[in-house]
């Protein structure tokens, strides 16, 4: 199992953690928090600092009742940022979390190094395409809805196999312009009932295809702060359980609020 990323090399001798940089005002644990580029820099570089491997930007919010902006306006929140970072931090392995191919041909224009889908391809008929044609490395996400209905229609059984079949079918589709550069993730959180997240934590390996890495994103959600009746801001004790056993049950990627936490997790669990 080894992908290229940019100029880097990654054959999973650890897992990796990926800290999440939202640029929208709505998002639910930290939206409205950077809200200027000096913010935004120092956001990154302290993530940086505490050992992210990968920053993931987003202009989009999936949160429930979010509003859909347009494309405009979703590039217009994240490329001024993207070519700042990309200035600041140019070694920095950046990823972009969009489902339009239109924001995702500018980000990588702009020096972008992965494209994140919470749709795996089913929103934007042109993202596979431009995936499969460009070689471009991939996060391919399963949410199981539309953009409207991300967090209403509830899957309540089988949720590894339904992951697996959507796994299946996307990167077939993928395979047919040659080798692709993808990564899983079963969309926890979207989707899903309380049940079926849990399920897809703890068999993480049944949906695995391919032998592909997998990223699990669980920071602050909604499975550990309505089961602990706390918030999303108490929700970083709970965030660090569940991670730890998300990387003993075969996570290759964290996708976290909160990176010095997540990369100690990694660190602990590496030495069993």
């Amino acid at each position: 199992m080894k992908l290229k990323i940019g100029e880097h090399f990654f054959s999973w001798d650890r897992p990796l953690v990926m800290g999440i940089l939202n640029l929208t005002p709505d998002s639910f644990y930290d939206g409205g928090s950077h809200h200027n580029t000096d913010d935004v820099l120092r956001h990154c570089e302290k993530m940086l600092t505490e050992g992210a491997d990968i920053i993931d930007i987003g202009a989009f919010s999936s949160r429930p009742g979010s509003e859909i902006i347009s494309v405009e306006e979703e590039n217009q929140r994240l490329i001024p940022y993207l070519i700042e970072i990309r200035k600041r931090f140019p070694e920095t392995i950046i990823s972009i979390d969009t489902f339009r191919k239109d924001v995702a041909m500018k980000a990588m224009d702009n020096g972008a190094d992965i494209i994140n889908d919470i749709s795996g391809g089913i929103f934007d008929e042109d993202m596979l395409p431009f995936i499969g044609e460009t070689r471009t490395p991939y996060i391919m996400m399963h949410c199981g809805g539309s953009i409207e209905s991300l967090h209403t229609n509830h899957i309540k059984e089988k949720p590894c196999d339904i992951v697996r079949s959507f796994f299946e079918e996307q990167l077939e589709t993928l395979s047919r312009y040659g080798e692709q550069q993808i990564i899983l993730d079963p969309g926890i959180g979207f989707n899903k009932s309380m049940q079926s997240n849990f399920e897809l934590l703890n068999n993480i390996d049944s949906y695995r295809v391919d032998n592909l890495p997998v990223l699990i994103g669980i920071s602050r959600k909604s499975m550990i702060y309505k089961t602990l009746k706390i918030t999303s801001q108490e929700a970083l004790n709970g965030t660090t359980v569940l991670n730890t056993i998300a990387l003993m049950k075969g996570a290759d990627i964290l996708r976290v609020h909160d990176v010095k936490e997540a990369v100690e997790a990694v660190k602990l669990v590496n030495e069993l």
